[in-house]
Formats: C-alpha cells, sequence, structure tokens
C-alpha cells in the first residue's frame, strides 16, 4: 500500500466502506482526541499487537472473543454510553468481531475500516505499518527476518 491514494475519508481509493458496519480509521481518532467514550477492541495476534498498537485498545485476539465475549459485555454495561469499535490488520477479523459481539447484545459495534493498515496511512502515521504471515510481523517493506 505505499503510495496508496487516499479518498476524502482517508482511506484507500478502492476500499468500499460499510457505513453500517464500519467507522473510519479518522473518525475514530477525532472521537480518541476529543475523549469520547469508546472501548476499542483490537482482535489481531499479540506479536502484532507487539510490532504496533492504538494507544487505550483492549488485545482479545479473534481466536479468543468467544471466551471472553463476558468480559467485553461486562466492560459495556460498567460504562454506559460507551461506544465499541474492533480493530485488526486490515479490516476482515474485525468485521467478524463486530458481528459476533452484536449477535451477543453488544450494540451498534462497528470495525474500524481497513484496519491498522489504513489507521496508520490515514488517522496516525506515527503508528508503524506491518506485514505478517501467521504470527510472524515484520516492518512493511522489509525483508522477513
Amino acid at each position: 500500500m505505499a503510495g496508496t491514494q487516499l479518498n476524502e475519508q482517508g482511506l484507500p481509493a478502492s476500499y468500499h466502506f460499510k457505513p453500517d458496519w464500519e467507522v473510519t480509521p479518522r473518525d475514530t481518532r477525532k472521537m480518541l482526541d476529543e475523549g469520547a467514550n469508546l472501548l476499542v477492541i483490537d482482535v489481531r495476534l499479540k506479536p502484532e499487537w507487539d510490532f504496533a498498537h492504538i494507544k487505550g485498545s483492549v488485545l482479545v485476539p479473534l481466536d479468543e472473543l468467544e471466551a471472553r465475549a463476558g468480559e467485553i459485555c461486562s466492560m459495556v454495561e460498567e460504562n454506559p454510553g460507551c461506544s465499541v469499535v474492533t480493530l485488526c490488520h486490515h479490516g476482515v477479523r474485525s468485521l467478524k468481531a463486530a458481528a459476533f459481539l452484536r449477535e451477543q447484545g453488544v450494540p451498534n459495534v462497528k470495525s474500524i475500516a481497513g484496519g491498522l493498515e489504513a489507521w496508520s496511512l490515514g488517522a496516525d502515521t506515527s503508528v508503524p505499518r506491518y506485514e505478517r504471515q501467521g504470527a510472524k510481523v515484520w516492518a512493511a517493506g522489509s525483508i522477513p527476518g
């Protein structure tokens, strides 16, 4: 995605945004900057989280989500008015997580469109971009070692 053209929403120009299920990285960043009551659930793997993450987000890998759904529901119940967004690398796992959490009764959960990749390109360029294969993670554009 080096040299990726971004649209007015801060997403890659070819990205098909789903407003009922997604929120843009820029809008999420604005909410966080303004102190919104927002819970960011990061569903990536621990090595991805260790490489780069959004400050204040909570790591709940997708393969642990079902077992930890009660924990997330409790966080929401203990924090009235809280909005929940999910995050992964490119937006696929986080959409699955949002759908699952909605099924569990968490209202209006949305995925951060384009994941941390789009976040790094359009919302906060200080967050490093990366590539991965399985649990192995390396800086974007570098040769995996």
